[in-house]
């Protein structure tokens, strides 16, 4: 994801229009929810007092995606968050979220690396191929090829051309018999 230091800066008019200043063009709350998507920061302020009302509107995104069905924040988790505006837990709730989502972030990251292969970050895979590797080599007596070494690659070519070589006389001496 792309981040950069500073935050897009979205100003709101009187008229409740939100206005892009690096762009120089009116956008929707969609819009900056795209924007954060992608990985910009952004901060909305209002443009006669400048107040930061980012808090407010990054609310209003979610509460509209939660009213579309898109249902990302479960009912008890919902109801908590109420309840932490009541009570002394207030002071730990938004710590703990923070924490929460800086995990998550780093095991979806984590989960993306291995992801090309998601067994070779499992210990002892390689030993575990290998294994498999001699295995298959024992039962067939060294027919399969095990891929991944030059040298039993060309073995095995060399093998292969031995065996055809061998069929082609064993086919013109049969032939030779049928005459």
């Amino acid at each position: 994801m792309a981040e950069t230091a500073a935050p897009l800066l979205i100003k709101r008019y009187a008229s409740r229009r939100l206005y892009n200043t690096e762009t120089s063009d009116y956008v929707t709350l969609e819009d900056i929810a795209g924007f954060i998507r992608a990985g910009r920061e952004v901060q909305i302020v209002d443009l006669k007092s400048g107040d930061d009302l980012t808090r407010q509107y990054l609310l209003q995104i979610v509460a509209e995606h939660e009213s579309k069905g898109e249902s990302v924040l479960p009912l008890g988790v919902l109801t908590d968050l109420v309840r932490s505006y009541t009570t002394q837990a207030q002071s730990v709730v938004p710590q703990f979220l923070a924490m929460s989502f800086d995990m998550l972030r780093d095991g979806q990251s984590k989960a993306m690396e291995s992801f090309t292969n998601p067994m070779a970050a499992m210990p002892g895979y390689e030993a575990m191929r290998a294994q498999q590797q001699a295995f298959l080599k024992a039962m067939t007596g060294g027919m399969i090829p095990t891929p991944g070494t030059p040298a039993e690659d060309s073995e095995s070519k060399d093998e292969l051309n031995d065996i055809r070589a061998q069929l082609a006389d064993l086919q013109a001496k049969l032939g030779k018999l049928e005459k």
